[in-house]
């Protein structure tokens, strides 16, 4: 997935199936972020190093619950059992949480597994540091099941 184009795509695929999984569960979304910028906009984000770059893909609430979603769609890896969150992305995270507490943030990946940045950042410092230190890699087997999260869909829940 090399050009932008095709990150795109596969990213909106992931955004669309995480809103459903969400809603499924009674929870009421919306996208929010980069992705609803004016084409303009996206293209001068692209140029930046601004955290708007990064801001939560989606927000969502259900009863007095309000959360914000990145969701991460190409992980984990496939050769290695870990996700991968670039530090300037876990850098914007971190910002986020920092002026809208008490609004939390998860990670949701391709695999619906859910972290927090917090815990990234936990993880990423006692696990594995890559050479090139431009992500930090976390274990796939520390993420926290979709539904213990966001809670179990409506049909499981009657059953």
């Amino acid at each position: 997935m090399a050009d932008w184009h095709t990150r795109y795509q596969a990213g909106d695929l992931h955004e669309q199936r995480v809103i459903r999984e969400l809603e499924r569960r009674g929870w009421t979304t919306h996208r929010c972020g980069q992705g609803t910028y004016p084409t303009t906009i996206q293209q001068a984000l692209r140029r930046t190093e601004s955290s708007l770059r990064r801001f939560p893909d989606l927000i969502a609430a259900r009863d007095a619950s309000i959360v914000t979603i990145d969701a991460k769609t190409r992980l984990p890896s496939t050769h290695t059992n870990r996700y991968a969150v670039s530090r300037a992305c876990l850098t914007a995270g971190m910002q986020f949480l920092g002026m809208n507490t008490p609004v939390p943030l998860f990670y949701v990946f391709g695999d619906l597994g859910v972290l927090t940045p917090v815990e990234i950042m936990h993880y990423a410092a006692i696990g594995h540091q890559p050479p090139s230190g431009s992500y930090y890699l976390v274990s796939t087997r520390l993420a926290h099941p979709f539904d213990e999260i966001f809670g179990l869909p409506a049909a499981s829940m009657t059953a």
